[in-house]
């Protein structure tokens, strides 16, 4: 068979399954309902089609919904549940350091561009921060009540490192090794100078 043959037989071919497609009814889509959880989604900082607010009371990734972690951890502890206690303090710890770095990734971006916005989103960045180290002491001590001083050693000396020594947070964290018995030099020394003297 030719070429010059073979064209109009194709040609007439796919018109008449063009034609015969037509002729079908319209297939409608399906909708299947999954089972919904209520469990919030992490937000694709990606995703310029995202424009839920986060502000809702729903959302994970806001100073809102680490305080009721907070607040659902203190709860817990209340009552003696205190694997339910660390893996809120846990879920809040996570969600104050994403709210963190993400403050200071849009102070970085702002900054020597617009002040007010740089300085609104440091401010929001070292909140963010203050509280993980807060959730970071709590689920320290909820460890240590559990007698798993292996796992509160690590978060007090994040603390430290994050807090620095001389600052309240810092000290009780430090305080706490001194108690498990990690360190052995109390800080600050009593009498005064926290210096060194030699």
């Amino acid at each position: 068979m030719n070429l010059a043959a073979a064209v109009p037989w194709m040609r007439f071919s796919c018109l008449s399954l063009i034609a015969a497609l037509s002729l079908l009814p319209p297939v409608n889509a399906q909708v299947i309902n999954l089972p919904s959880n209520n469990q919030a989604q992490p937000i694709d900082p990606n995703n310029p089609n995202n424009l839920r607010p986060v502000t809702q009371n729903n959302t994970l990734l806001s100073i809102e919904s680490g305080d009721r972690l907070m607040n659902e951890a203190q709860a817990a502890v209340e009552s003696q549940k205190y694997d339910v206690a660390a893996n809120k303090l846990q879920e809040a710890r996570q969600v104050f350091n994403q709210l963190s770095n993400f403050y200071q990734d849009l102070n970085s971006s702002f900054s020597g561009i617009d002040t007010r916005v740089s300085d609104s989103q440091r401010k929001k960045a070292l909140e963010s921060a203050q509280k993980r180290d807060e959730a970071t002491y709590r689920l320290a001590l909820v460890h240590r009540a559990q007698n798993k001083s292996e796992l509160a050693v690590p978060l007090l000396i994040q603390i430290i490192k994050s807090q620095n020594p001389t600052r309240e947070l810092g000290k009780k964290a430090y305080q706490q090794l001194l108690e498990l018995g990690f360190v052995d030099t109390p800080y600050p020394r009593q009498g005064g100078s926290s210096s060194s003297q030699k």
